[in-house]
């Protein structure tokens, strides 16, 4: 006799569901990332204020993203919260489903071109989750740096040429910020000094382009996969140009200018 151990979502836990069924009390829903297990909105935890109709909140069928707030797994009881989901965590937790499907889609992809065996697409997998946290994440990782990233990666040949080429296939989200320069040195060679300043500290990244406004000012584009790392590149930048502009008597001034995001392809 095999017994089946169930898993149970963590309070806390956002996750997402599907509405079975609507009572006066709430509505029973089933969770989507858990075997479909059954949990409980009551209807004070679907919106704030009185509500006299649930139905008008929720149609079976419909999805939501629920916050867990209390697990029972001895009486498989499980309470959830819509209202108390904030934007952010909706957002983040239907991006995580949309690439969970996209993984899937290119795991199924990769199959069904390569003659793998499931021992070798596990091993593949395996190597790619360790190196880049997920398939999705590898894939991403390719068609922004190219192929050559995963060099030294036991990955068989065959596998490379597949991946390469799906990989070029995505839109790899990114954010532009930019910002102006405000830059002058009185020395008779002060273009000389400006110029060098900016190509010597922006030199070797393709990611970053300076252009010529006019005197005194120079716009920085510069685009990353997130706002993080864009400004974590940003910084050294903006230290490099500023320290050797003064360093012979000139002035630097610094304007950040709107920053902006891609959607996801």
């Amino acid at each position: 006799m095999t017994t089946t151990v169930q898993d149970f979502p963590e309070v806390g836990e956002i996750v997402i569901a599907t509405v079975t069924r609507i009572v006066d009390q709430g509505a029973y829903v089933s969770l989507d990332e858990f075997n479909k297990i059954q949990g409980f909105l009551h209807v004070s935890e679907i919106a704030t204020g009185w509500i006299r109709n649930v139905a008008k909140f929720l149609k079976v069928g419909e999805k939501k993203v629920l916050l867990v707030k209390r697990v029972d797994p001895r009486r498989s009881e499980i309470d959830l919260s819509l209202k108390q989901v904030s934007s952010d965590q909706k957002k983040k937790k239907l991006l995580e489903i949309k690439r969970g499907e996209k993984e899937e889609a290119l795991i199924e992809n990769l199959k069904s071109r390569i003659s793998l065996t499931e021992s070798e697409m596990g091993k593949l997998e395996n190597v790619l989750v360790e190196k880049f946290g997920s398939v999705y994440d590898a894939f991403s990782e390719v068609s922004a740096k190219g192929i050559s990233i995963l060099d030294n990666l036991s990955i068989p040949p065959k596998a490379l040429t597949v991946i390469a080429e799906l990989g070029s296939k995505i839109q790899v989200p990114h954010v532009e910020i930019r910002g102006i320069f405000e830059i002058t040195c009185n020395k008779s060679n002060g273009i000389e000094i400006i110029k060098s300043a900016l190509i010597d500290s922006t030199a070797n990244k393709k990611e970053i382009s300076v252009t010529y406004i006019g005197a005194p000012k120079y716009r920085i584009t510069l685009t990353a996969p997130n706002f993080k790392e864009a400004e974590k590149e940003l910084k050294p930048i903006l230290s490099a140009v500023q320290d050797a502009i003064e360093k012979k008597g000139g002035t630097f001034k610094f304007t950040r200018e709107e920053s902006k995001k891609t959607r996801e392809g």
